[in-house]
């Protein structure tokens, strides 16, 4: 039947008619609203619950309000803590995309608490599957609401001690990219019942080893409360990276320490006053631009079941699918009003409630897409530039997805920094030794001037990284040419072949000195040049000690020691840690490697530049000739922050000095004559990457420098 009805049963308490918003269930002191929007439903049924494991509710009530396409009610004397779920009626026909089955219990895309990890069993999905050459799908009648969570009303106030946000200008940002299980779960300082969680990641240990570090920010792998895939599950592994979303307003239950029915949320707003107190920043990677739901043989949990053709972008001659510019099987629809108005409300959430500094969108070019291409102009960019709240924190965009013309690097408007995959793929190829690489990592080191200045923008528009969660760690970049992802199960043929990477002369481990002290070598060289680099800078978590996922470049399922963090390192892990701390130290003493603003000549190539410079190995301007030259391998880079007045945000003159960085990709030391024109002779180098140890007193040097092979130096003009 298409309007088929839940018979209720008997709610003993009052039930008022209800506001329509806000959506989502709010509690204040007289009891709890709840307004749920579905345009095409027949009808909708609160349900209630006592524990997360009972097999059914203890009361539903239907729903009699309905107002602009929202199904409300309160009910007076409701206390947080309360179990909740919606069942929704309507019909039932896939070829034209309507998903209804009031079997399933569904939960609310508003609930900022859900109870419990999410493991996709057979009665959350809404069909039984017709063999044959055709797909056909029939209503599925078992009952979900045995194995499926609930969600959770929860009382949003919060003492927040007056501890306000840090408010770091971006161009003075260091990024710390981290997973929150992985990067405490071998932890032995951190309480065994705390490894793993959000109050584990607000231990003082681990801020403490933040600030030693010297990073601003920390950026969080996601946090909503994802599912994971039953066809992981069913092979014994997991969702560990959590790009499945399907609460958005919701932290991810199974990262508290303290409970999971509503406990998870003041557990993580401790987490981020802690990083506030400390002068740290919270920076969340959401994935809005798809669910856990999937195509359309995927399970239904929230959003197929409550208003399948408002919330997912369906193919318009054939709705029983969907288009997918993500490769997860599914796409939000952001032409939708409603569900533009979901992505907007959750992002204020964070921004206000939870106290978060900035996000990280994944796949954003599925965001920005209408009704085909990706516009610089979309509903969902002009609504956040809009918005008061939202357009003043961290936006970074990621910035490409998989659908025709979704790589957008460089596109997205004033106010969006983005991902630079350029850069990452320019440093790797330098460093591999690749020819013709001189003159595009040249823009890639004075901040993408190329991709960003005419859009009027600024240095750090362009998020610098080397490497990230998604493909080789540091060390694995430096020793495996191939990716090893047998531990996945999938024969090795997921993840990324296009690795840009080098072993260094040997695939995998190895007891060879000389390759281990190259390998080492050229960590440091990937660490100093991304921490060199004007732009903002972003480390992934465990490279600056060197983590490895033994070749594994998609270790999104691996939630396991292979992706966690160690933290028994050995000397050269220490080494390379301390390497990095001075590295970030020295960014953060000298301005004019992260100014906010371009310089004023920044012509790549060409005469007349004057506050940057680009050095042949003769101490004079790069000619066109050698920037056209395949095999050219070595420059240099002048800053003059004396021809560039840089003030800091208090309107502070800032330190005037003049840099050069010197690399050398050859595999051969090359003389490199220092510039002396308007020059003092002498220069001090402040850190050689050749160097096993820096020395304990100042180097100095003046005419001819010995620019060893596979090499990065920064030098300090002594006037």
């Amino acid at each position: 039947m298409e309007n088929e009805a839940v018979q209720p049963k008997q709610y003993e308490g009052k039930v008022l008619p209800g506001k329509p918003y806000p959506l989502g269930a709010n509690y204040d002191d007289d009891g709890v609203n709840f307004a749920l929007f579905s345009e095409n439903a027949t009808g909708v049924t609160l349900c209630l619950f006592h524990h997360p494991d009972d097999n059914e509710e203890y009361a539903q009530i239907q729903f009699e309000e309905v107002t602009d396409y929202v199904w409300h009610a309160n009910l007076p004397g409701m206390k947080p803590g309360q179990l909740y779920g919606y069942r929704v009626s309507g019909k039932y026909k896939p070829k034209k995309g309507f998903r209804f089955n009031p079997k399933k219990l569904l939960l609310d895309p508003y609930a900022k608490a859900i109870s419990g990890r999410i493991t996709v069993e057979q009665s959350m999905f809404d069909y039984t599957l017709e063999e044959g050459e055709k797909i056909k799908l029939h209503k599925e009648d078992t009952d979900s609401a045995p194995s499926m969570n609930k969600s959770v009303v929860i009382d949003t106030r919060f003492d927040w001690e007056g501890v306000k946000k840090p408010d770091i200008q971006m161009h003075n940002s260091i990024i710390y990219e981290l997973h929150v299980k992985g990067f405490t779960q071998l932890h032995h300082d951190i309480p065994e019942n705390e490894r793993g969680t959000y109050k584990g990641l607000a231990n003082p240990k681990i801020i403490d080893y933040f600030k030693e570090l010297g990073v601003t920010a920390i950026e969080l792998m996601p946090i909503h409360h994802f599912s994971h895939n039953k066809f992981l599950l069913d092979k014994g592994l997991s969702n560990y990276w959590g790009y499945n979303s399907i609460g958005f307003f919701a932290p991810h239950a199974e990262y508290a320490a303290t409970g999971q029915n509503g406990e998870q949320v003041n557990e993580f707003k401790e987490l981020v006053k802690a990083y506030h107190k400390a002068g740290m920043e919270v920076i969340l990677d959401v994935v809005y631009n798809h669910t856990a739901e999937g195509n359309h043989l995927g399970p239904t949990l929230s959003f197929r079941g409550i208003d399948n053709h408002n919330y997912y972008r369906l193919e318009q001659e054939h709705p029983l699918y969907y288009t997918d510019y993500t490769g997860t099987g599914n796409t939000l629809n952001l032409l939708s009003s409603r569900t533009l108005q979901l992505v907007m409300d959750s992002l204020r959430y964070w921004a206000t409630e939870m106290q978060v500094d900035g996000f990280r969108f994944d796949l954003a070019s599925a965001l920005a897409r209408g009704l085909f291409d990706v516009g610089k102009l979309s509903t969902f960019l002009d609504t956040i530039h809009q918005d008061p709240i939202i357009s003043q924190l961290k936006l970074i965009a990621e910035p490409w997805d998989l659908g025709e013309g979704g790589y957008q690097v460089g596109n997205f408007p004033v106010l969006w920094a983005e991902w630079n995959g350029k850069y990452r793929d320019s440093v790797r190829k330098f460093w591999r030794g690749d020819e013709s690489q001189v003159s595009e990592l040249a823009y890639r080191l004075s901040g993408s001037s190329d991709l960003y200045q005419d859009n009027g923008k600024l240095p750090s528009s362009s998020i610098n990284f080397v490497t990230a969660h998604d493909g080789f760690t540091l060390h694995d970049l430096v020793s495996y040419n191939e990716k090893h992802n047998e531990a996945n199960l999938e024969d090795n043929n997921d993840g990324e072949d296009h690795n840009i990477s080098w072993n260094s002369g040997a695939e995998g481990p190895t007891d060879d000195p000389e390759i281990i002290q190259r390998r080492d070598k050229r960590k440091r060289n990937f660490l100093g040049t991304l921490l060199l680099s004007q732009g903002v800078p972003m480390i992934s978590h465990g490279d600056e000690y060197g983590r490895t996922q033994q070749g594994n470049n998609n270790a999104y399922c691996q939630d396991s020691e292979l992706a966690w963090m160690h933290w028994d390192w050995y000397e050269n892990q220490h080494k390379l840690f301390e390497f990095t701390k001075k590295m970030i130290s020295i960014r953060r003493e000298h301005p004019i490697l992260h100014p906010r603003r371009y310089f004023k000549n920044r012509k790549i190539q060409g005469e007349g530049v004057f506050d940057i410079r680009w050095i042949n190995t003769d101490g004079n301007d790069m000619s066109q000739e050698e920037w056209d030259t395949s095999f050219i391998r070595v420059m240099g880079m002048m800053l003059n922050g004396e021809l560039m007045k840089e003030m800091d945000e208090f309107g502070n003159d800032l330190k005037q000095e003049i840099l050069l960085i010197l690399v050398n990709s050859y595999w051969e030391t090359i003389p490199f004559t220092l510039p002396k024109e308007g020059l003092a002779e002498e220069w001090e180098v402040l850190e050689d990457t050749s160097w096993e140890k820096n020395p304990d007193a100042p180097v100095h040097v003046n005419g001819v420098f010995e620019l060893e092979a596979r090499t990065l130096v920064l030098l300090r003009n002594v006037r």
